[in-house]
């Protein structure tokens, strides 16, 4: 259950994470790279994704091109990021299905979408799960979604901001409700870089850690 300790326990967190990412802003992409970059992005590091993203787009320079290539090729493309034939048949499947539903493979009618119609098409596309669909809404159009990976999901349940056992689904709803829609971009990344640098999966660097002061984690285990 939400409560007014919680919120502000999640607005004290994007704060102290701020002072020490700094204030990330939404960059205006376009909504099929990003889309395709979501995608590259699952199970990978973020230096695997940049590759196979970089490789992808040098092979075939408009998504057009691509689709004319076998699958086979795609896969060798990106092998970089992982599940490189999983994921070159998703890509293919979900620019296939774009292409027939606008006639282009172009995403700019989410757009004049009301969010939670341009969620459901989007989690219809191959591949696309909750968390892709909001980057793509979040960081391509700016609308109101809080993306949820593993890092924040992770660390919202070590905060308490989640139930332990919650759904990447039920994650992503409480804290849409609990953050400031402003705040959204903010906490979705620099609760990323937490994870990648400090408060990992495995051995989280939690000395010195600046969200010592709020992390239930670091009350209930650590300080016995």
């Amino acid at each position: 259950m939400m409560t007014d300790d919680m919120t502000d326990r999640l607005l004290r967190c994007a704060d102290l994470l701020e002072q020490v990412y700094g204030s990330p802003g939404r960059v205006g992409s376009d909504p099929v790279d990003v889309l395709v970059r979501t995608i590259l992005s699952q199970n990978t590091t973020s230096s695997n994704t940049q590759q196979a993203f970089s490789r992808l787009k040098e092979a075939y320079p408009d998504y057009r091109s691509l689709l004319d290539a076998p699958d086979s090729e795609i896969a060798e493309q990106i092998r970089q990021g992982g599940l490189a034939n999983i994921k070159a048949e998703r890509i293919r499947g979900a620019l296939e299905a774009i292409k027939h539903d606008a006639g282009a493979i172009d995403l700019g009618f989410l757009g004049r979408m009301d969010k939670e119609d341009a969620r459901e098409y989007l989690l219809a596309l191959p591949g696309v799960g909750p968390k892709t669909a909001a980057v793509v809404l979040l960081f391509a159009f700016g609308m109101q979604t809080m993306p949820v990976d593993t890092h924040v999901n992770r660390i919202s349940r070590r905060l308490g901001f989640v139930p332990p056992k919650a759904s990447i689904e039920e994650a992503q709803r409480l804290l849409e409700k609990m953050t400031p829609p402003e705040m959204y971009c903010s906490l979705h990344v620099n609760l990323i870089r937490h994870g990648r640098t400090r408060c990992k999966a495995k051995n989280p660097l939690c000395e010195g850690c600046v969200l010592e002061e709020i992390c239930e984690y670091h009350h209930k285990y650590l300080q016995k």
